[in-house]
């Protein structure tokens, strides 16, 4: 098996955590999710498989090939999906530490609060998926505190969280947390 059948965003089954996906597209069905959610675990545990998983549930909605929620399955066939595992979808923004660096740099914030302003495609969701959101630098975090506290409308961020690390308690505040770990 090679790293890219592995990565989350190519995990077309939903293995465990299975209460947790259905709790979130409740609070997204009866349009009470905050534009903030964190989803904090050990690294590995699943936070971001499930994040792609609800994110295709969203976009692929009134699409041919839509998410399963009886098999808690993403359709392959699914346009969304296509786009999303990409990194071409016009509604979805992934953030995360950049190859050859240690943090999250303010550049990077900056370039998603300017796609956060432009509108979004057939009005619809845009979801910024920030992945690793330890790895923020005091800059960084200061920017997307501001953004997070006012955000523009349809905008949703979904933090992954290593809870291992530390992160400011002014983030955590702005977020309806979801805790993920495996229980032996």
């Amino acid at each position: 098996m090679n790293s890219t059948e592995l990565s989350p965003v190519t995990q077309n089954k939903l293995y465990g955590f299975n209460n947790t996906f259905l709790e979130v597209v409740d609070l997204y069905n009866k349009k009470r999710l905050p534009n903030s959610i964190l989803f904090s675990g050990q690294k590995g545990v699943g936070k971001s498989t499930l994040a792609y998983h609800f994110i295709n549930y969203i976009f692929s909605q009134n699409e041919e090939f839509k998410y399963n929620l009886e098999k808690l399955e993403i359709n392959t066939s699914n346009k969304s999906f296509k786009l999303v595992t990409s990194n071409s979808h016009p509604n979805f923004y992934l953030l995360d530490v950049v190859d050859d660096k240690n943090v999250i740099e303010v550049s990077q914030i900056r370039k998603m609060i300017t796609y956060t302003n432009k509108s979004s495609f057939n009005n619809k969701e845009r979801i910024i998926l920030i992945d690793n959101v330890e790895k923020l630098n005091l800059n960084s975090l200061n920017a997307l505190l501001k953004i997070t506290e006012e955000p523009n409308v349809n905008v949703f961020f979904i933090l992954i969280f290593d809870n291992n690390k530390k992160i400011l308690d002014t983030l955590r505040s702005r977020c309806l947390k979801f805790n993920f770990s495996l229980n032996y």
